[in-house]
């Protein structure tokens, strides 16, 4: 499964909340309610788009709220008793290095506190952005054949979907089935655009902060009912 978190500012600001620290704090905190709803139905994976690199060039104060909030999340997930109780595997996809040192030493915690766990995967994909992330499975692949010393005209060859797989930042793990976008937004927007081939999408109206239970289980049982042919 994957997940858009979309309207963490539009519901601020029709609560009257401004301080852009407070509103991502608040989106950050549903994503407890989120994993025991994950949990509860046995979803082996999520992935949660958190930031996009677009999102990066937003204003100076909207930026730091955002990280601020992932970075405090991202900690909170490596000492959190229910995380480790349910063995949920934290990683992170993205440009990382585009990130705060603060912000990739908080995903470093994450990471080894939960590697070795197989309950659940939670995927948090910051500074992302599907394009990019083909791109940069297509150089790796191009620097791989270059090492192998292969020639063009054979490089040309192995540039297959199965070779660009290989190279994508989750390489190895299930394309998601479903993906739900909060607040209303009926766009993909850049996110897992490779992974999505064959994924059913579901739109929610509500915004991320405000997501009740009944409204992603709305989203499950409006999956359940799709007949998937997976382009046949």
């Amino acid at each position: 499964m994957g997940i858009i978190l979309d309207g963490n500012r539009r519901y601020g600001e029709r609560h009257g909340i401004l301080d852009p620290h407070e509103i991502y704090a608040m989106g950050a905190r549903k994503l407890d309610a989120v994993l025991d709803w994950c949990g509860e139905l046995a979803i082996p994976a999520v992935t949660l788009w958190v930031c996009s690199t677009d999102n990066l060039e937003r204003p100076v104060d909207q930026v730091a709220g955002i990280l601020a909030a992932i970075e405090a999340k991202l900690w909170a997930l490596a000492h959190d008793p229910q995380i480790h109780c349910r063995r949920v595997q934290v990683q992170a996809i993205g440009k990382l290095e585009l990130l705060p040192g603060s912000v990739i030493t908080a995903i470093r915690a994450a990471r080894q506190s939960t590697a070795k766990y197989d309950g659940m995967i939670l995927t948090i994909a910051v500074a992302y952005g599907g394009r990019q992330e083909i791109v940069d499975s297509v150089r790796a692949l191009l620097v791989e054949l270059i090492q192998r010393k292969v020639t063009l005209p054979d490089a040309i060859k192995e540039v297959t979907t199965t070779a660009i797989g290989r190279h994508l930042y989750m390489a190895g793990e299930p394309d998601p089935d479903l993906i739900i976008r909060t607040s209303g937004e009926i766009r993909l927007s850049g996110f897992l655009l490779w992974q999505s081939a064959y994924s059913e999408f579901y739109f929610c109206d509500v915004p991320w902060p405000a997501l009740r239970k009944i409204d992603f289980l709305r989203a499950v049982r409006d999956y359940q009912r799709r007949k998937r042919r997976f382009g046949k």
